[in-house]
């Protein structure tokens, strides 16, 4: 039996019993689970992968007795787990204000600010989906993967082996975290479960790039401080993080001419069917935006003490960025949050702003917007290839904003007494020894808003060189992957692949994987490729490729076995290293 409900013990699909047990398992198991990784992936690696695959799945034990009808169960429970999980990351928010020396607001009032940018976000997010994700149609792939997963775990077998795969990584990763913490050789090797487990998800054409502009400037190291670009102690990051940043815009720069162009062309091929309908309708969502737009103007000059016109500027900001990020989402699957974070600053200091504390205030609201808002965009996707409510499934996000808001404050609190390391500025103290605590995107942010207005010649020709590394190698993939010749080539046998891989990971690398070795230590980096390096030994050839219209069932490389063993392994460090966190603190009291 597939089709109804298995199970005629649980309450009956669409009632108040029914909601109420697809939240508490959203609100009080999933949520802070992917929030205590997320928060840890953030502070730990600086950036954190999805977790709506892992949340689709450990959703589906919970809907698995409703039948085929199950999934539309699953996608809410993953919609709000996921969006209590991403807006907890941000935590990282604060760490950036810690470093910049804000003195920091009550926590209930960042909780409020949080809250009111999440609100907004994914209000603004849903107002674009009628046109992206309904009437363009444009792909999401990790919403269409989450689709796909949700109608392949009706199969109770599929199911179970999942579970066991996420059990069994969730186990290994406790062990190493907890192996680590107690022997100094792995400490001083930069050991880490979970950075070897974010590469076992992404991959060795997103992870040996890292490496790559990691052994680049760690070589370049020794000549950048005789040239005086580093100081004596500083590590390449101190200036790496400028080269990475500006790749990102130079190949952002192609990909928004590229995705425009698709985006006109998409639209002009559906220029004259009839809107979308779903429940929501575009008044309520118009008052939903304009009500929480002012609530946070109002919480961000009252409480925060941010200038207004600042505030309205990243508001304005955010209805661009939503938008412009929402169609590189839904072509590429990248969501440029960093992108958009830097750009706010770079504006507001060309305005005349030279105030770090202001900065920071107001571009943490586009960071915020652009992160929730998209991820409703892709969790529209997956609820419009479902037929699940759209309606429901907004509400279902806004409440799960409402936790994250609160988890933000509180995991990023309770991470920084623990682990006292977290509070330590590396971008002004560039000699401290942060072993797993790397806080990328923490750095990234604080060395931005540092630059406002007073940048030196060296940083600004290091900015025009990546801004023309990634221009020039994004332009030269684009050419390379439309050559029909090459493609053949390298579909053609294990030669094709090898030369493939070795342009695609190493010499002609995309400059979104390969700038973040501009973020990282070199023994981090190290590891994540690793894991990267592992899953593709793991890996099964590739069957051949079908035209996407012609595998809208099939299953998705989300749910392969290095993918489910590298969530658990973040999943498994991550819970040690709160509880141990945790157990320090008590002992203090």
């Amino acid at each position: 039996m597939t089709g109804g409900q298995r199970w005629r013990f649980l309450p009956r699909a669409g009632t108040p019993g029914y909601h109420l047990l697809l939240g508490a398992m959203a609100l009080l198991i999933l949520g802070p689970l992917g929030a205590v990784t997320n928060a840890y992936m953030t502070f730990s690696l600086g950036f954190s992968v999805g977790g709506q695959v892992l949340a689709g799945i450990l959703g589906s034990t919970v809907t698995y007795g409703y039948g085929t009808e199950g999934k539309h169960g699953a996608n809410y429970i993953q919609t709000m787990a996921a969006s209590v999980s991403g807006l907890a990351g941000m935590g990282v928010l604060i760490q950036a204000m810690v470093w910049l020396g804000m003195p920091l607001p009550a926590p209930w009032k960042l909780a409020l600010y949080f809250g009111c940018v999440g609100m907004f976000g994914i209000g603004v997010g849903m107002l674009y989906t009628p046109v992206l994700v309904d009437r363009l149609q444009l792909e999401f792939p990790s919403g269409h993967a989450v689709a796909n997963i949700l109608r392949a775990l009706t199969d109770a077998r599929l199911l179970r082996r999942s579970i066991g795969k996420l059990g069994g990584g969730t186990a290994a990763g406790i062990g190493v975290a907890a192996l680590v913490s107690r022997v100094t050789l792995f400490q001083r090797l930069g050991a880490s479960a979970s950075t070897l487990g974010a590469g076992l998800i992404v991959g060795s054409r997103i992870g040996v790039p890292t490496l790559v502009m990691g052994a680049i400037g760690w070589a370049l190291t020794p000549w950048l401080r005789r040239a005086g670009y580093l100081g004596p102690n500083d590590p390449f990051r101190k200036i790496g993080f400028l080269v990475g940043l500006s790749m990102i815009m130079g190949a952002a720069a192609v990909d928004i001419v590229v995705i425009g162009r698709e985006a006109i062309r998409r639209a002009r091929a559906h220029r004259g069917q009839p809107g979308p309908g779903g429940g929501l309708g575009a008044g309520r969502l118009a008052v939903w935006v304009a009500g929480w737009g002012a609530a946070l103007v109002l919480v961000a000059t009252l409480l925060l003490g941010e200038p207004v016109g600042y505030a309205l500027f990243a508001i304005g900001l955010v209805f661009l960025f939503v938008f412009i990020n929402g169609i590189s989402t839904g072509i590429s699957d990248w969501n440029p949050i960093s992108s958009a974070f830097v750009v706010a600053v770079l504006l507001m200091s060309a305005l005349g702003l030279r105030d770090p504390i202001v900065a920071m205030t107001a571009a943490s609201i586009l960071l915020v917007s652009t992160s929730v808002g998209v991820d409703m965009q892709q969790d529209r996707s997956t609820g419009w290839r479902l037929g699940s409510s759209r309606a429901i499934q907004f509400r279902y996000q806004a409440i799960g904003i409402a936790l994250g808001a609160v988890l933000c404050v509180v995991l990023a609190r309770l991470f920084m007494s623990a682990y006292p390391v977290l509070r330590v500025d590396t971008f002004s103290h560039p000699e401290a020894r942060v072993g797993v605590w790397q806080s990328a995107m923490t750095f990234k942010f604080v060395g931005a808003i540092r630059g406002l207005g007073h940048l030196a010649p060296y940083q600004l020709h290091a900015l025009w060189l990546g801004f023309g590394i990634g221009l020039a190698t994004e332009v030269a993939r684009k050419l390379l992957r439309a050559s029909a010749g090459y493609r053949r080539f390298a579909g053609s046998g294990r030669a094709g692949r090898a030369v493939d891989w070795t342009l695609d990971a190493v010499l002609l690398s995309s400059p979104y994987a390969s700038s973040t070795g501009g973020f990282l230590d070199l023994a981090t980096a190290a590891w994540f490729a690793a894991g990267s390096v592992l899953t593709s030994l793991m890996a099964r050839p590739a069957p051949p490729r079908t035209p996407p219209e012609e595998k809208a069932d099939e299953l998705p490389a989300d749910m392969s076995t290095s993918s489910l063993i590298g969530g658990g392994l973040i999943a498994g460090e991550s819970l040690y290293t709160l509880g141990a966190g945790i157990a320090a603190l008590l002992a203090l009291l």
